[in-house]
């Protein structure tokens, strides 16, 4: 699955110190790539960057700042990378809050910057640019946001996700036009979860570090309710979005949204619940009450019908089996297996590959 896409090809990755891009590193090094990255250093310690050990199976470690326009240019100019996947990004709500231009110079202009750079680049290439679920004008109503749904922000770091996408649109309309060698797709997902997240005032990273030492986890919105799914799941929406735009200029500048089942959100009430079958002493503090949290939205879902009808992509996992292969990464990591984490990793990608086969998912477009 996607290796006749990937193998032997030049993919950049932005963000690959984070989560989301250290599991998408160690796939497309599995799948044959030659896997460039592009960030910063990892913004959390531990980190699944420096437990997958991922810098010895990179073909270039970079590091550059993405709101840096000159730095971003030379190395997508010296690289003349197949693929770009563009996740750099500033991820959290709270730390938009705290520093709200920072958040949208990262998440707007690092953008800009990626694009620009891109209209050097002389061979065929295609772009994913990663925004988020947040990007929407969220009115918290039942039903899951489509791509063609009201774009805005009620907090920074929305905001930025909204302003992102704009800059990404006049981008396509200005400067790469169908018929050149620039392919751009945008990429939609929610509230992932998977092994190897510590990033602060996250449910899971919360969670396990408070329970792998004993402690009770304070919870500010156990009612909110959120489509979880595994970090694999978007991943390999962006995997296949990207090898469908090589082939194909029919999507380009097209948005797709990547989530779970709508029959799949669950509180983060009913999230802990399931963990605690696989942790021992679990124990929690409801502290919704507590004044001083900032705004969060109680509800939001995805409409994903564009990218299954389309793309025939779909997700893998249900509800307990992504929260059964997030706590078996935790479990290994604070363990005996602590040392083997890229194998863990690898281990865990391919049996969601497994997974996909078994279920007659066909993602080879």
């Amino acid at each position: 699955m996607f290796s006749s896409v990937y193998k032997n090809k030049k993919v950049l990755i932005t963000g690959h110190t984070g989560f989301k891009g250290s599991w998408l590193s160690v796939w497309l090094n599995n799948l044959g790539a030659d896997v460039y990255g592009l960030a910063l250093d990892p913004n959390c310690t531990p980190s699944i960057y420096e437990e997958c050990n991922l810098k010895r199976h990179l073909k270039e470690d970079l590091r550059v700042d993405v709101t840096c326009k000159e730095d971003v240019a030379s190395e997508i100019i010296k690289i003349q990378p197949d693929f770009i996947f563009h996740l750099a990004a500033q991820a959290l709500v709270k730390d938009s809050y705290k520093d709200p231009i920072k958040t949208m110079l990262v998440n707007s202009i690092g953008t800009a910057n990626l694009l620009n750079a891109i209209r050097e680049v002389e061979k065929l290439v295609t772009v994913i640019l990663i925004t988020s679920d947040k990007c929407y004008d969220n009115v918290e109503w039942l039903w899951g946001y489509k791509e063609n749904d009201r774009l805005g922000g009620k907090d920074p770091y929305s905001a930025s996700k909204a302003m992102t996408e704009i800059a990404i649109s006049s981008f396509v309309h200005s400067y790469f036009p169908e018929n050149g060698n620039v392919r751009i797709g945008i990429g939609r997902a929610g509230n992932v979860i998977g092994g190897g997240d510590w990033s602060a005032d996250r449910i899971i990273p919360d969670c396990v570090k408070a329970w792998s030492e004993g402690r009770t986890v304070d919870i500010r919105s156990p009612k909110a309710t959120r489509p979880w799914q595994h970090v694999l799941e978007p991943l390999s929406g962006y995997l296949h979005l990207a090898s469908v735009l090589s082939k194909s200029k029919l999507y380009h500048g097209e948005a797709f949204n990547f989530g779970p089942p709508s029959n799949s959100n669950f509180s983060v009430e009913q999230l802990i619940e399931k963990m605690a079958i696989f942790w021992d002493k679990v124990t929690w503090n409801d502290t919704s009450s507590n004044s001083g949290h900032v705004h969060e939205a109680g509800l939001l879902s995805l409409n994903c019908e564009k990218a299954q009808t389309l793309l025939n992509w779909q997700p893998v996992m249900n509800f307990d089996e992504t929260i059964q292969m997030t706590s078996s990464w935790y479990e290994n990591f604070y363990g005996a297996n602590s040392s083997c984490m890229h194998k863990t990793t690898s281990r865990q990608i391919q049996d969601y590959v497994n997974l996909a086969t078994e279920r007659s998912l066909d993602w080879s477009n």
